[in-house]
């Protein structure tokens, strides 16, 4: 097998905007480039492109002239693939098609070397499935770049069932050397990102069909636990057709596993025309400039109205509490036995959701969602029983606010927002280590490089509780009865072994 220093040229098929990206890259990594797309005017428009890219780096001080020219004169447009019969490497990035991409390595191991890699940049497809045509499947390999591919440090390096240990060593490496950081999976549907990222897109898409609450509402609530955008509008970013398709594809690839099932309520949206800001309107209608915001509350001037008042339970989340109630001059009782986390005001119950509804909790029980983080000014979703007293409906945003939270309510729905969200991220990471698609460490990268996480399903369990964990996704799957909320093996097993605080 070739090593990193002998794999050029490097042949790049398709001239598309994944494929330019690509070619930017390597270029600017210092690989002769082949670019070779199947409209010959294509591969020319892109190095046009590619060119005054170049320029704009260097008017941004991103790259010396030399450094630009030396990398422009680095790419060289093709219009056969015969004239890149001495490649070391090619990665094909034409379109999302298992027949496409199959007669396209057909093609090229009649025209590259016996040790040239061939590999793919598929977001969804089988590599071994691609991989099963070849004389030698064990030199095709997976390289999932992300969008813009010259910002997104992340590269999945999939493995296919024949793909040599070598191969997949080599492009480990060579995408080190460009600069990206390589997470290796094995080759299984959505790999390691577009699969454990299912629940995120899932959660609110639930939500939303039980009109738990607005999209602006939902939006409100996962950016205040960290993450740069909501749900509703990342869906309308990304395209809600682009996103279901993606959703569709792991669902059947799974064997139409419940976990993975497609929403009914996207669905609609795709029919009726409204993609998101491609369309104009998605979740969010882009056709003028008034911004939806969720209602927010107002912070009171002094503590609610209530007799004895305490702090119950103990780790981070009570620890909070008492912070910021000391802050607010207020005497309260630390009740370290406990069951539950959270405030205690005379008989009335502000409890951390452990994935049930206020509901089931009791008369005057308001619950509230999982903080991920411990600064003021975060909004959290919050629940109240139904036949709650009206005092202590009103009483109980006012506490969350009081304490530096901005309370989102939303309908007494098991697990909130973020903690049944959270939850559902660390349970499907959890069962792609299992079955072995990828290692704890590659599952929390590829998270946060590949889709902007603030954090990595196994960091947020490190910081969790596993044993919270489970017994708040038993509780949805209790309410729900499906098999949509089934713990992982591997995270009930992990709760088994792990002693309880």
């Amino acid at each position: 097998m070739k090593s990193i220093e002998t794999l050029d040229p490097v042949l790049i098929v398709g001239a598309g905007i994944m494929g330019s990206g690509i070619t930017q890259v390597a270029a600017q990594a210092g690989h002769t480039v082949l670019l070779y797309d199947l409209e010959p005017a294509s591969a020319a428009v892109a190095c046009d492109r590619l060119a005054a890219t170049f320029d704009k780096l260097v008017d941004k001080g991103k790259l010396t002239p030399d450094d630009a020219a030396q990398a422009l004169q680095r790419i060289t447009p093709i219009e056969s693939l015969a004239d890149a019969a001495d490649a070391g490497l090619v990665i094909e990035a034409i379109v999302e098609r298992l027949d496409a991409k199959r007669d396209l390595m057909l093609q090229l191991q009649e025209l590259v070397s016996r040790d040239c890699i061939l590999a793919t940049n598929t977001s969804s497809l089988s590599i071994s499935a691609i991989a099963s045509v070849l004389q030698h499947p064990e030199r095709c390999v997976g390289m999932h770049f992300f969008n813009p591919v010259p910002l997104m440090r992340l590269i999945e390096v999939i493995s296919g069932l024949q793909t040599a240990t070598e191969t997949a060593s080599r492009i480990v490496e060579l995408a080190q050397s460009w600069g990206k950081i390589a997470v290796q999976a094995q080759s299984t549907p959505g790999f390691i990102v577009n699969r454990i990222a299912r629940p995120f897109y899932a959660e609110t898409l639930a939500l939303l069909q039980e009109q738990a609450a607005t999209p602006a509402a939902l939006d409100a609530c996962l950016r205040g636990a960290g993450f740069r955008m909501g749900l509703c509008e990342l869906m309308d970013l990304i395209g809600q057709d682009t996103n279901l398709a993606v959703t569709q594809t792991v669902y059947e690839a799974n064997f139409h596993d419940r976990r993975f099932t497609p929403s009914l309520l996207q669905r609609a949206l795709v029919d009726g025309g409204l993609l998101g800001r491609k369309s104009g309107r998605g979740f969010y209608d882009y056709r003028s400039e008034t911004v939806v915001e969720p209602t927010l509350h107002e912070t009171p001037d002094r503590p609610p109205a209530g007799d004895n008042l305490a702090v119950r339970g103990q780790g981070p989340v009570a620890e909070y509490f008492i912070t910021a109630l000391k802050q607010q001059g207020c005497r309260f009782e630390r009740i370290t036995d406990s069951k539950w986390i959270g405030l205690q005001v005379g008989s009335a119950r502000l409890r951390l959701t452990d994935g049930r509804p206020a509901a089931e909790l009791g008369r005057d029980v308001a619950v509230f969602d999982l903080p991920l983080r411990d600064e003021p000014g975060a909004e959290l979703a919050w629940s109240h029983a139904a036949r709650a007293d009206e005092a202590w409906v009103r009483a109980a945003p006012d506490w969350l606010a009081l304490c530096g939270f901005i309370p989102q309510q939303i309908g007494d729905v098991p697990g909130l927002v973020v903690a049944r969200t959270v939850a559902m991220l660390i349970n499907e990471a959890a069962d792609a280590v299992q079955q072995g698609v990828c290692s704890e460490a590659d599952a929390d990268a590829a998270m946060k490089l590949g889709v902007n996480y603030p954090a990595g399903p196994f960091e947020w369990l490190d910081g969790w509780n596993v044993h919270a964990v489970v017994r708040l996704l038993d509780s949805l799957d209790g309410y729900y009865r499906g098999e949509r909320y089934r713990v992982s093996p591997w995270l009930r097993q992990l709760a088994w072994q792990t002693p309880k605080k």
